[in-house]
């Protein structure tokens, strides 16, 4: 395993190693800001803000607004600056939006790029135009290659245990096959939700965490109460990995999928067409009625702020590398 180069100055000098997952539907401004300011790297997807037909792009304002808060944080708090925010775009042929959304995140110069479902040379070049850096999402070292080979400038492994759209690889066989040739920014996904999980992503060879189903439990995230409270009361003996929602393996709360009166143990039937979800009229929609979350859940348990979260990830990691380091001085 070859070592990684120092990290990028935009994600050096986190109050943590983590960063925040983009999630659909539940990353919201008020979310973004709050991670920001207590330290991490806060990021939504692009297509969270939506707007009528007519009115003008709802990604215009939520830019403007995440740019004057943490502005606005960081002269009043000079010594303890906000972390940068990202912003996640769906490089896919379905999105008929990316090129519009490209173009405002380049004339609001945002800083840190992520892209998913697929990777183009000319979103790598738009946020290198403005300034920022763009890492791609990846399930497996051949996604990676060609990620890096398309102009990223890092990786965010996606690994088993991961909330939402996940991919199927251990993190020791990922992460190992991404180190042996990539010196790069590397953030490894899945179940990562404790201050020991940060430092267990950095064993393995990951710069940063990238977090996301405990963020949902927080009073800043866009999501129902319900939502909030199977993460709190779930394990990872809750999770149920299935293709048939959307086409892409995901990871999701069993008792989502029970509330809106499905068999979790029965989807099989359903990935042959037995019936049909997109274009159901009145029918369960992934993510608005079946909600994603990783197998980490089971460190979750309360909801609290933004602040807090990340302040209990702060004393775990400390705690862990503590105890790292007298493991090492008695070995």
């Amino acid at each position: 395993m070859i070592a990684a180069r120092p990290l990028p100055a935009i994600l050096a000098g986190l109050r943590i190693p983590a960063v925040a997952a983009p999630m659909f539907v539940v990353s919201g401004p008020e979310l973004v800001i709050a991670q920001c300011k207590a330290g991490i790297v806060g990021a939504f997807p692009a297509l969270n803000a939506r707007e009528g037909e007519g009115e003008p792009p709802a990604l215009e304002g939520w830019l403007q607004r995440i740019t004057e808060a943490l502005d606005r944080h960081n002269q009043a708090n000079p010594d303890r600056p906000a972390a940068p925010f990202a912003v996640n775009q769906i490089v896919h042929r379905t999105n008929g939006r990316l090129q519009r959304d490209i173009d405002i995140c380049h004339k609001w110069r945002v800083p840190i790029w992520i892209t998913s479902l697929g990777a183009q040379p000319a979103v790598n070049e738009a946020a290198h135009a403005c300034g920022g850096i763009a890492l791609h999402d990846v399930i497996n070292d051949t996604y990676a290659r060609k990620a890096i080979a398309k102009g990223a400038d890092g990786l965010i492994a996606v690994a088993a245990g991961a909330g939402g759209h996940a991919g199927r690889q251990s993190p020791f066989a990922l992460v190992s096959e991404i180190r042996a040739w990539f010196d790069g920014p590397l953030l490894l996904s899945g179940a990562i939700a404790t201050g020991r999980a940060l430092l267990a992503a950095q064993a393995l060879g990951a710069d940063l965490g990238y977090i996301g189903s405990p963020f949902v439990a927080t009073a800043e995230a866009n999501a129902p109460a319900a939502y909030k409270d199977m993460i709190v009361a779930g394990t990872a003996e809750d999770i149920v990995t299935t293709a048939v929602f959307t086409g892409v393996s995901g990871n999701y709360l069993k008792a989502s999928i029970e509330r809106v009166g499905l068999d979790p143990a029965a989807l099989g039937e359903r990935a042959q067409g037995a019936v049909a979800f997109e274009g159901e009229a009145g029918g369960p929609k992934p993510w608005r009625d079946i909600w994603g979350a990783g197998q980490g859940i089971g460190a979750v348990d309360n909801v609290v702020s933004v602040a807090e979260l990340v302040a209990r990830l702060e004393r775990e990691y400390a705690a862990a590398v503590d105890a790292m380091r007298a493991r090492l001085a008695g070995a």
